[in-house]
C-alpha cells in the first residue's frame, strides 16, 4: 500500500453556500473533491466550476463532498466575496465554496500555498481518511475525474 500524505487543513476567510464552516476533520469518511478556482479564470468559468457542480449534483449521495476554493492570486481588488456571491448566484452554483484566506503582504493565499498549487483551475482529491490522493492543474475530462473519484469511493 502506497503511503499518502495527509491533506493540509484549509485556511478560509469566509464560507458560502453552507450554514456553517466545513473542515477536513469533520468530513472524514467522505471522498473530497476540492476544486480551486478564480471567477475571472476562463478555464475555471468554462470548465472547472461547472464540472464541480455536476460532480456535486451527481455524486453527493455516494459519500462524495465537492468543495470549491476561491483562491485569488491576481486581480485582488475585483474578486471580492461580494462579487463571488453574485457569480455563484448567476451561475447557479450550489456546492460549498471557501474563500481562501489572504496572507498580508503576499499574492498567494494560504490554502493555495499549503497545497503548493501552480494556478487555477486545480482539482484535488482527498480520500476518506483525509489523505491527499491526487492534484491536477488544468482542465480534466469529466469521465476521467469521475473514474478517479469512484475508485476512491470503492476503497
Amino acid at each position: 500500500m502506497q503511503d499518502h500524505p495527509n491533506a493540509p487543513d484549509w485556511q478560509v476567510g469566509e464560507w458560502l453556500n453552507v450554514p456553517a464552516p466545513l473542515s477536513l476533520a469533520a468530513m472524514r469518511g467522505k471522498v473530497i473533491v476540492l476544486h480551486a478556482f478564480q471567477m475571472l479564470c476562463p478555464g475555471c468559468v468554462l470548465h472547472g466550476v461547472p464540472q464541480a457542480e455536476r460532480l456535486h449534483q451527481q455524486l453527493s449521495a455516494d459519500g462524495v463532498a465537492v468543495v470549491g476554493l476561491h483562491a485569488v492570486f491576481e486581480h485582488h481588488e475585483i474578486m471580492t466575496p461580494a462579487a463571488l456571491r453574485v457569480f455563484l448566484h448567476e451561475f447557479r452554483i450550489t456546492h460549498p465554496i471557501a474563500v481562501d484566506l489572504a496572507v498580508p503582504g503576499q499574492r498567494i493565499p494560504a490554502t493555495m500555498q499549503a497545497y503548493d498549487m501552480r494556478g487555477t483551475p486545480t482539482l484535488i482529491l482527498i480520500d476518506r481518511r483525509g489523505r491527499l490522493r491526487a492534484q491536477h492543474f488544468g482542465r480534466l475530462d469529466d469521465l476521467a475525474v469521475t473514474a478517479q473519484v469512484m475508485r476512491l469511493v470503492a476503497e
